[in-house]
């Protein structure tokens, strides 16, 4: 696919799209969340073909994402959303979501609305300081949506879930970071190398590891502890057959880094 609102980077197991619209502060359109969705699904489906190990989502320009553009599919009283919800937003979250390897936000400035809860939609999210996040829709007279009501709870908890989504307040990348929303901030200046070093490190770790870890996590949220140990041991005991797993042990019984294939 030929994209114009997103480019896309293979460089060292490392895939990372960048939303590139930053005279519109990358906003969400039409375009874009169709792109974003078939880069994802194609690294999920084919990625391995091009030693893709782990996918990067970042910004062009001075934001990450200011989430839905409010000037794309006509105006207010014309503009459906719940069929742009259902056909658009949904499919691009689900592919993040389902994606079988890591996926990184790397927050490179402002998150707002969509854009904020495409950024939690990934595994891992490492924001610049100066960065923020905003579930902005109030403001404009509406509620979180590109699965942000089950996101936030989840990681901020009910009590700062529900005053970030009625107040719609900034949230600083240090405030995100110490409420648990994100896992890291960076300072400015270090930051581009910061998420490149921690894309490379899961580059060159135990893909089929990571799957399972990620498919662990994310049933647990549904499962009753019985239901959840019986998963934790069926993926376990694949993890138990792979390649990376026998390299891991010998690599540890020998006192050296293990070289991991992601088999």
């Amino acid at each position: 696919m030929d994209y114009q609102a997103i480019t896309l980077d293979v460089t060292d197991g490392v895939g990372t799209i960048t939303l590139n619209r930053p005279e519109k502060m990358n906003a969400l359109n039409a375009q874009m969340r169709a792109e974003i969705t078939h880069a994802v699904r194609d690294i999920s489906l084919h990625g391995h073909t091009q030693g893709i190990r782990v996918v990067v989502l970042t910004g062009a320009g001075s934001a990450f994402c200011s989430g839905q553009d409010l000037g794309d599919g006509g105006n207010a009283a014309t503009l459906d959303l719940e069929r742009t919800l259902r056909d658009e937003y949904t499919p691009m979250i689900r592919a993040i979501l389902d994606c079988p390897i890591p996926v990184i936000a790397a927050v490179n400035g402002a998150a707002a609305g969509a854009g904020a809860n495409l950024a939690l939609a990934a595994d891992v999210v490492i924001a610049t300081e100066s960065a923020y996040f905003i579930q902005a829709f109030a403001r404009i007279g509406l509620m979180p949506d590109a699965g942000g009501t089950y996101m936030l709870p989840r990681q901020m908890g009910m009590a700062k879930a529900m005053g970030a989504a009625l107040f719609a307040d900034k949230i600083s990348a240090k405030q995100a970071d110490e409420w648990g929303m994100i896992w890291e901030h960076v300072a400015d200046d270090a930051f581009d190398a910061h998420w490149k070093s921690r894309a490379a490190h899961l580059a060159n770790g135990p893909t089929a590891a990571y799957s399972r870890i990620k498919d662990a996590m994310r049933a647990s949220w549904d499962n009753n502890l019985d239901t959840q140990l019986a998963h934790e041991a069926k993926l376990q005991g694949a993890c138990g057959k792979t390649r990376d797993f026998q390299e891991g042990v010998v690599a540890f019984l020998e006192k050296r880094p293990a070289k991991y294939e992601g088999r």
